[in-house]
């Protein structure tokens, strides 16, 4: 099947239009809807209904969506390795990884802490847990890094590092001075979060349901950087990843709140996709990279140990 009526199928979905797609891909509309006629004259079905706004997948649409990218990522792989080009990873990490973590784990790697061997084109995406599952599961992304939920992985994963979780407040919050916080002191106030189903939301609900049975929390929807503002403000408190709130704790923009009862660290978790290709061997030294900048290195070792 030609690649060049599925890249004209891809992009039609992406921009939700013949007209945008033709416009992205620098075609005539009238060749990227000859391109889909062609496909769907192959396939021998509608993938597509068009109409006076855009078009909408059909439900062979949206099955031959996945297959379609994969199969456009797979010509990009070989045409890299017919020209002796660089393999590339397309990468996807929780604004509250990519905050600190991320840029020095990526770093490391350009610079040859994975040792000898060739390099890797790296694309990296920031986004929110549910953007990067949705990417990943269209195959959009190859590797994705986030902090456990609890949820099962499907397919290849593995636990890279550990985080400490931390409860903060603003400087000026009535529990910024105490000595000792209990979880009933807490009550009192608002747990802020980004989103629904974010690291914040789930470190309460996860690491913090018997420390904060009863929380109330505000869903900030929007940015981590709004919620870190917000917090830093006195608007409520925030139970987040310490690698979240480096800066803020070391300016003095946020204060870490001396809770009376210990939160386990939260793991953080690769996902990556099977069947690679020469962007595994990158991908796995990736891996090992992040490995050896966990940010609490003797978890591992203690929860082996015990």
């Amino acid at each position: 099947m030609d690649t060049r009526y599925l890249r004209a199928f891809v992009t039609v979905a992406d921009h939700g239009g013949i007209s945008a797609a033709a416009q992205q891909l620098g075609y005539a509309q009238s060749s990227v809807s000859a391109q889909l006629k062609r496909l769907e004259a192959d396939l021998g079905t509608t993938v597509l209904v068009r109409a006076g706004t855009g078009a909408t997948l059909t439900e062979a649409g949206q099955r031959l969506l996945p297959h379609a990218r994969e199969a456009l990522e797979l010509e990009e792989r070989m045409r890299r390795a017919t020209l002796g080009g660089r393999p590339r990873l397309r990468i996807g990490a929780q604004e509250s990884l990519a905050h600190v973590w991320m840029p020095e784990v990526l770093t490391a790697l350009e610079y040859g802490a994975s040792g000898p061997g060739p390099g890797v084109d790296v694309e990296l995406t920031v986004a929110s847990r549910s953007r990067l599952e949705r990417a990943f599961a269209a195959g959009e992304l190859d590797l994705v890094f986030q902090y456990d939920n609890g949820a099962r992985a499907l397919g290849p994963h593995r636990v890279v590092g550990h985080d400490r979780a931390v409860l903060v407040a603003g400087p000026a919050h009535p529990l910024a001075r105490a000595e000792s916080v209990t979880p009933e002191q807490t009550l009192a106030y608002d747990f802020l979060v980004s989103e629904p189903g974010c690291t914040a939301e789930m470190l309460v609900d996860r690491f913090g349901r018997d420390l904060l049975a009863g929380a109330e929390t505000a869903v900030i929807t929007g940015s981590l950087s709004a919620l870190l503002r917000l917090t830093a403000h006195g608007r409520g408190l925030a139970l987040l990843p310490e690698l979240t709130v480096q800066r803020e704790l070391t300016e003095g923009e946020l204060v870490e709140l001396p809770l009376a009862g210990q939160i386990r660290p939260v793991s953080i978790v690769a996902q990556w996709q099977p069947r690679l290709g020469l962007s595994e061997r990158p991908l796995l030294a990736l891996l090992d990279v992040a490995h050896r900048a966990d940010p609490l290195p003797g978890v591992s070792s203690r929860a082996h140990a015990s």
